[in-house]
């Protein structure tokens, strides 16, 4: 899930991995026991950002049909709301924990479910494409906006059916969201991908405007999105900047609609990179055993 705050100044995302694909230490145990390593990934944008991402051992894993449980922090359903609390430890180099609660309201949940590969091996489920967030962390994140929450479910590990993607989200004038996913498999074939939301959680499958570039990351990762023609999209805030990752805030036009929205691109080849694994070691702490 993600949120960006009313004014544009902050913003956060928040994933829940059991087996997780951004871990290097998940790749380097082959990927066997997904819940042996879990995370509750929690980053804040903006003054007094952090970066928190810590692999955890299966000791630490509760779930529940409303909850999920990792460690100190913990997500669940309450009252058709997802509240998330936070209790982590941010990494290297601003070293410092990381406090408070998140709360996400949908404006709807929605049914809908794509395949991202002809196999069915990997899943994108948008579960709530247009909600309220409210966010009272540590370090001055206090703070209420546009949020959104999905999931996405795989069999093999990205890298071995991506070379990249391009994903974006951009909430519209009407109270919904629309949404592009973009990529190249390890096949050769194509993805694209373009959903219309509602705010009452219906959904239709739309005719993606044309791919137009962005500028290249400072770490060179190339990206794309979905812009009317004549039109061109720009960053207007860069969020986070990884050698194979980037999350940014885009402001691009939709139907002659000017929207700005939170948009990634992932480089699969540069995650292959044992050198990167290496460097991203660094930032992913393992902590095994959980009392």
């Amino acid at each position: 899930m993600d949120g960006v705050s009313a004014d544009g100044t902050r913003a956060l995302s928040v994933i829940g991995f059991i087996g997780s694909v951004f871990s290097p230490w998940y790749a380097w145990s082959g990927r066997r026991d997904p819940a042996n390593h879990c995370c509750i990934n929690v980053v804040t944008y903006g003054p007094g950002g952090r970066f928190t991402m810590t692999d955890r051992g299966r000791d630490a894993l509760r779930q529940s049909r409303n909850s999920l449980q990792v460690g100190p922090s913990r997500m669940q359903w309450q009252s058709g709301a997802l509240v998330i609390d936070v209790n982590e430890i941010s990494s290297l180099p601003l070293v410092s924990r990381v406090r408070g609660q998140i709360r996400l309201t949908p404006s709807a949940v929605t049914e809908v479910e794509a395949t991202l590969t002809p196999d069915g091996g990997h899943i994108w489920r948008p579960f709530a494409p247009s909600a309220r967030i409210e966010v009272d962390l540590s370090q001055g994140h206090s703070w209420s906006g546009h949020g959104y929450f999905d999931a996405n479910f795989g069999t093999a590990a990205l890298e071995a059916d991506f070379k990249r993607w391009t994903w974006g989200r951009y909430p519209r004038g009407h109270g919904g969201t629309t949404c592009f996913y973009d990529g190249l498999r390890a096949d050769g074939s194509t993805l694209a991908l373009g959903v219309d939301f509602a705010a009452d959680g219906s959904a239709q499958e739309s005719t993606p405007p044309p791919l137009s570039p962005l500028a290249r990351t400072g770490w060179q990762v190339s990206r794309e999105t979905r812009c009317d023609a004549g039109a061109r999209p720009r960053q207007t805030k860069a969020l986070l900047d990884a050698p194979f990752y980037s999350r940014s805030l885009v402001q691009t036009q939709i139907e002659g609609e000017t929207v700005c929205g939170v948009h990634e691109a992932l480089d699969l080849g540069r995650f292959r990179s044992p050198v990167v694994k290496a460097m991203l070691a660094v930032r992913v702490p393992r902590r095994a055993k959980w009392p």
